[in-house]
């Protein structure tokens, strides 16, 4: 009876292994269910739209408020994270009234393609797809945090004229000063990678990947000519404020550029700073 007892511990880890790898699939997910959305919206008594656009290759998931005639705020949350990092942008009554807002899911996070990391290059043309899809022929403004930073840029390095502003918040651009930890790659690897649980695994990607998209973005940054703010903390602890700098030396073509440091601030002004954030947003033209 020795090879059963050695089939039972067997299944027992195969079961154990299987049985996490599930588990990482249902955990962290770092967004909201279509129920929480609901209700979400439902308190703050907010019209909003809970929709997906469906692609051969991918789907986007976006959310939508304020007037659909309007200038539109687009957000780009950062990694890892979904829509409603800006949820109660989205329902802020300053800001519903003066915009469209579009929160999107960025591809791997949220309801995007859920977990299948993609490299700044494609994120950037599959949501520059997306925007001219939703062009309701008014400006358009990108916000992104984060990782969301250097989508915007991007987006806004791929077609200049499409869009009035830039507002960086907590942005990574400097490849100088990406310093990926090497233990990311080990976790890219299978069987591993199926071990990191939720919006980690394509968060652990993209980060892996960022240093070099950004070398590869740096000589297209003459390229931008719209209005930029940029908005840091000086005490930014994940995305270093150096950054700041890097950025007002390269967009040397930028319509106009107005540099905001937020003393002490560490990385998550979207939040901590949300009051001081909103009207800066109030007073984009």
């Amino acid at each position: 009876m020795k090879w059963f007892s050695v089939f039972k511990k067997r299944y027992l880890v195969y079961s154990v292994v299987g049985a996490y790898v599930l588990f990482c699939q249902s955990c962290m997910t770092m967004r909201m269910s279509k129920k929480e959305t609901k209700t979400f919206f439902d308190t703050h008594k907010v019209t909003y739209v809970d929709s997906t656009l469906i692609y051969p290759d991918h789907d986007i998931h976006y959310i939508q408020t304020g007037q659909s005639q309007n200038p539109t705020l687009f957000f780009v949350h950062g990694s890892p994270g979904s829509w409603d990092a800006y949820k109660d942008y989205m329902v802020d009554t300053l800001l519903t009234h003066k915009y469209r807002m579009i929160a999107v899911d960025r591809p791997g996070f949220g309801y995007s393609d859920y977990r299948s990391a993609q490299n700044l290059q494609v994120q950037a043309q599959w949501l520059s797809i997306f925007i001219k899809q939703l062009n309701n022929g008014q400006p358009i403004s990108l916000v992104g945090h984060s990782m969301g930073g250097p989508v915007v840029v991007k987006l806004a390095t791929l077609d200049p004229e499409a869009y009035d502003n830039l507002v960086i918040l907590s942005g990574a651009l400097d490849p100088k000063v990406e310093k990926p930890e090497k233990w990311r790659k080990i976790f890219m690897a299978f069987p591993l990678k199926y071990l990191v649980p939720g919006a980690l695994r394509p968060s652990n990607d993209e980060l892996w990947w960022l240093k070099e998209d950004l070398k590869t973005l740096a000589p297209e940054l003459p390229r931008i000519t719209a209005k930029v703010t940029i908005i840091h903390g000086t005490k930014d602890p994940l995305v270093p404020y150096e950054n700041m700098a890097y950025m007002q030396k390269e967009f040397i073509n930028a319509k106009s550029m107005d540099t905001i440091s937020i003393k002490d601030a560490n990385h998550f002004i979207p939040w901590t700073y949300y009051e001081r954030i909103r009207n800066d947003l109030l007073k984009l033209k």
